[in-house]
């Protein structure tokens, strides 16, 4: 962001990549980023983002994931009525219209559709818009909370109560069966998430489930919590493909760095379900209005002209009376008071462990890593890696836990550079 005020820019750090994994031939996830140039655009429409993964034969799940981002930016900024939270529902309600619409007119696209995490920081906190099961989350501390609900198989039922942590951690019910999603059909159910408080120090991530479905929630944090966002990015997509890439990755990582984004008591509180209602009108204002028409008319055509002018004037001021009533009319809705929100999120809490302890952890996933080159034979720079390597355990002993997460985390990163060198001739995955 380059708004010309170097505070304003500095309120928010983001960064975000999208990568096609190791095993798919096209990207069909999309990202969006819509940021506020000032304090005052901030006020009414906030910070915007979006991910949404794709799905669909050939390219039907890209071009519903790339409409899906394309348009719900552009119909959020172009509404006027209604709270924000409202009309980022209504944009992804409306995109979703046009998706279907689409999918119906061409065969190579018919029940094309798309996940959809929206995410919108607002001076009363952060609101999510969402379908489907990609994710939006918010590190707040030494504490990971997933915001939003996944709209999957396995999330019903265990909402249900019909599948038990150890049914789903024995692999009973595929993973990956979405109930929900945007374009298939005409109309679309989205949930929204939040207000959640939004303090300075919090990170926000939303990604596709190309991420969460090889990389922990344990490990997210750590990353989050140790990592500037451009660098938590990276290493997230190449640990995920590291780990095989089945999936296409997206991550977008914003985080509160100042003040003047922070959730305020002063914060104008949002108002839902908002409609405009006429004032009446009385009907003896109508009759009054319409005597004086009619006398005014008469006096006019009889050529009575000094005399039309005394009903001409009360005609004039009843049907003006009657125009500004019909105007006007009376907003009504519901406030969202602080401390309440829609939905029922976060629905998992993880908590941080120590820098140390995740320094420790990352460096036995590098190990592993460098074990699994070597059976596979890679062509690693082991020169550098092993200096990265000396960096990293270096900064564990003088108790500089956080910059042996970076250098840890950069090393990952280094090897999945190596590996892309490979152009081929090795296996791209690991047992992690």
């Amino acid at each position: 962001m380059n708004s010309g005020n170097p505070s304003w820019d500095a309120s928010i750090e983001v960064a975000s990549l999208s990568d096609v994994g190791m095993r798919r031939t096209n990207n069909q996830d999309n990202l969006a980023i819509s940021l506020s140039n000032s304090p005052e655009s901030w006020q009414t429409k906030g910070h915007l983002f979006v991910v949404a993964d794709g799905m669909g034969a050939h390219a039907a799940g890209e071009l519903a994931s790339k409409l899906a981002v394309d348009q719900i930016p552009h119909l959020y900024a172009r509404s006027s009525e209604g709270s924000a939270p409202e009309a980022l529902k209504k944009a992804v309600v409306d995109a979703n219209a046009d998706i279907n619409r689409r999918g119906q007119m061409n065969e190579d696209f018919h029940n094309m559709g798309t996940t959809l995490s929206s995410l919108l920081l607002l001076p009363q906190g952060a609101v999510a818009a969402h379908i489907g099961d990609s994710r939006v989350y918010r590190l707040r501390q030494n504490k990971l909370e997933q915001l939003t609900f996944d709209h999957s198989l396995v999330w019903e039922m265990k909402a249900a109560g019909q599948l038990t942590e150890a049914e789903e951690a024995q692999g009973k019910i595929p993973k990956n069966v979405i109930t929900r999603s945007l374009g298939p059909y005409p109309e679309c159910k989205v949930d929204l998430e939040g207000p959640f408080p939004i303090a300075v120090g919090d990170s926000f991530l939303l990604c596709s489930d190309g991420l969460t479905g090889v990389v922990s929630d344990a490990e997210i944090a750590a990353f989050l919590s140790n990592m500037p966002p451009s660098e938590a990015v990276k290493v997230l997509v190449d640990l995920a493909n590291l780990r095989g890439g089945p999936d296409n990755i997206t991550v977008i990582i914003a985080k509160a760095a100042g003040p003047e984004i922070a959730t305020s008591g002063s914060a104008k509180a949002i108002r839902v379900n908002s409609r405009k209602t006429d004032y009446a009108v009385h009907p003896l204002v109508w009759a009054f209005f319409g005597v004086s028409l009619l006398l005014t008319l008469f006096f006019l055509v009889t050529g009575q002209w000094m005399t039309a002018i005394f009903p001409g004037v009360i005609a004039a001021g009843t049907g003006l009376f009657a125009l500004i009533r019909l105007l006007m009319g009376a907003t009504s809705g519901e406030t969202v008071a602080q401390g309440k929100a829609f939905g029922k999120g976060p629905y998992t809490r993880t908590t941080c462990g120590s820098g140390a302890d995740v320094a420790k952890q990352l460096a036995s996933i590098l190990k592993q890593l460098q074990i699994g080159a070597v059976e596979q034979d890679w062509k690693v720079d082991w020169k550098q890696l092993k200096a990265m390597v000396a960096d990293a355990e270096l900064a564990l002993k003088q108790g500089n836990a956080s910059r042996a997460v970076r250098v840890y985390g950069g090393s990952i990163s280094f090897l999945m550079d190596q590996l892309r060198n490979q152009h081929g001739e090795s296996s791209s995955s690991v047992d992690l």
